[in-house]
């Protein structure tokens, strides 16, 4: 398990969930096995099922696509900030408030899909720059200390907690 890897003062205690369904240990193959595998279910789903939602007010598929999009700019970005020396506390965000904004409803899913590869592609650019001190440098955001390291486990337990949502309450 990833978390036992990981110092407690790594990452916000939240954050386990997410760390904790990182499949690989390796965060940039990772995010290359995510890449394939995540493309590849998003393109499965039938057409009829991307605006759905489950319940009143819950998010649709393209929804959930597209905060996973905007999870992985906000940490990827954390992350460069951390590596690169940047002290300056982090704030969080509102993901609800981003959600409403991103409009998915306006969008296919197909345009959503390469949006994800390119931001994907990016991280893994990132993260591959990486060597190990930089993976350990800690820094500060919404509050709490995160490590390069802990960040780039996040970005694929993150999008493993909502796909294994999606596949239990969407399809």
């Amino acid at each position: 398990m990833i978390s036992n890897q990981l110092k407690t003062e790594e990452y916000n205690s939240y954050y386990r969930t997410y760390i904790d369904k990182a499949v690989n240990v390796d965060i940039v193959d990772g995010l290359k096995q995510n890449l394939e595998s995540v493309v590849e279910f998003y393109l499965s789903i039938p057409h009829n099922k991307h605006d759905y939602a489950y319940a009143e007010g819950k998010w649709s598929i393209k929804d959930v696509l597209l905060h996973i999009i905007d999870t992985e700019r906000i940490f990827a970005y954390r992350a460069l900030r951390i590596a690169r020396q940047d002290k300056t506390p982090l704030v969080g965000y509102e993901q609800d408030d981003y959600v409403i904004s991103a409009n998915a409803s306006a969008r296919t899913l197909e345009n959503i899909i390469e949006e994800y590869k390119a931001v994907r592609l990016a991280s893994i650019a990132l993260y591959s720059s990486f060597d190990n001190a930089v993976l350990n440098e800690t820094g500060e955001a919404s509050g709490f200390p995160f490590s390069v390291r802990a960040l780039g486990y996040i970005l694929t337990g993150h999008e493993n907690h909502h796909n294994q949502v999606i596949k239990e309450r969407y399809l």
